[in-house]
């Protein structure tokens, strides 16, 4: 880690320090943004606790009824429905699957143009949750201008993927939650401090489930499977040289839990959309973290979308395909249908086990507050402390990536210089 920062600060590292510097001036335009109410509308800011996830990922600018109050959610709500149809659902979606980088830059477009139509959709219910009494064109000014917001994100984040570091999208998420985090464990301690010693007991006790759930995404994150692989032209190697493939334990990352708590939030959108006092009573009854059923919901959310993102991800048959056509093989493992059999069964064991793992710790903070009357505190933060630090590890693993392979590359052109010289 010290290493890396000096590296990092490194004078011949001027390019990453660009990108470092843009990625955070991104993010502070955003926050500025979350701060910037939507002009020329009169916004009822009253209590919006029922959609506190929704708050917590745009940094708090739903609260504030900003122009980022949407944040990228329709953006995410948009690649789920589109990846979901590109799975032999929609011929069409399904052969830009299968046509690589063109395929892949075409489907992009298709999930950004859905993700403005979503976000407009979004933001016209949202108006209804906002303006008491307002006119028609009231409603379509405050969608449009939450879409244009939305949009604008969604150019910031491909700006930072592009010329920053990181994910873009997922970096956008992580500095709206940061934002929120402080306020959420200052209200969590202004709440608990008023019943003294069981109160600080309680209060340690949520640090410690903090504590493990930081340290269990670090396991997940640094933890993988190796398949050992040999090539039919190369000579049996030593194990110090062995190559493998990596199959992370959670290879989705925490793309899962942001993916649950965007689907598990529409309920709730409609529900402040449709104003029906039987609805709300049944979502919040039924379908919010705090109850049984909807904690049940989240956690088979985060297994089916670990166990399909993965799959998407790192896709068996052309993992296999390109295996045997470079000449590679699993050894004791026939190249071919075997090869994919296998993988495909390596895949399985670990997406089920990293799956369950990510589902405990995102349940964990969840299961603490049934004990407390702090559930939703503690279900909203204990879900944005998951992403935070999952997105804080994949981007810094990607700073390391980009570190390593200028070492590499600075190395490989002095050995050159060497051998002309």
């Amino acid at each position: 880690m010290a290493s890396t920062i000096k590296q990092i600060f490194n004078k011949k590292n001027k390019d990453l320090q660009k990108r470092i510097l843009f990625t955070l001036f991104a993010l502070i335009v955003f926050k500025i943004g979350t701060a910037i109410t939507v002009p020329g509308v009169k916004i009822n800011t009253g209590s919006s606790s029922i959609l506190e996830i929704i708050n917590a990922m745009s940094g708090g600018a739903f609260q504030n009824a900003s122009i980022f109050a949407l944040s990228v959610t329709p953006y995410i709500t948009a690649q789920i429905i589109i990846q979901l149809l590109s799975m032999d659902i929609v011929p069409y979606l399904s052969e830009l699957n299968k046509q690589g980088g063109v395929g892949r830059k075409k489907m992009n477009q298709i999930v950004r143009i859905t993700g403005i139509i979503l976000a407009f959709v979004q933001g016209y219910m949202y108006s209804f949750a906002y303006i008491k009494s307002g006119s028609p064109v009231d409603y379509i000014l405050y969608s449009l201008i939450l879409t244009a917001g939305t949009a604008l994100l969604m150019w910031i984040g491909d700006q930072i993927t592009s010329k920053g570091v990181g994910n873009g999208m997922s970096l956008i998420i992580m500095a709206g939650i940061i934002n929120v985090l402080p306020s959420m464990f200052y209200n969590l301690w202004d709440r608990l401090i008023e019943d003294n010693f069981i109160g600080i007991v309680t209060f340690v006790a949520f640090i410690l489930v903090f504590i493990a759930i930081i340290v269990g995404v670090i396991f997940i994150e640094s933890a993988e499977r190796r398949l050992p692989i040999q090539y039919a032209n190369k000579s049996t190697t030593t194990s110090e040289n062995q190559n493998y493939i990596p199959f992370k334990l959670n290879s989705a990352g925490v793309i899962p839990v942001i993916f649950a708590s965007a689907i598990l939030a529409i309920p709730q959108i409609l529900s402040s959309f449709i104003k029906n006092g039987s609805f709300s009573l049944f979502v919040s009854k039924y379908l919010t973290y705090s109850s049984t059923t909807g904690l049940i919901i989240y956690v088979l959310l985060i297994l089916l979308f670990t166990y399909f993102y993965t799959f998407m991800q790192l896709k068996p048959k052309e993992l296999a395909e390109n295996l045997n056509k470079n000449g590679g093989y699993i050894p004791g493992v026939r190249p071919g249908k075997e090869t994919l059999t296998y993988i495909t069964s390596v895949l399985k064991k670990i997406t089920i086990v990293g799956g369950l793992f990510l589902a405990l710790l995102a349940a964990m903070p969840i299961i603490f507050g049934k004990f407390s009357s702090l559930s939703s505190i503690i279900s909203i933060s204990g879900t944005g402390l998951l992403i935070v630090v999952g997105v804080a590890l994949e981007t810094y693993k990607q700073i390391e990536s980009q570190l390593a392979s200028r070492t590499y590359s600075k190395g490989r052109r002095v050995s050159r210089r060497g051998r002309r010289a």
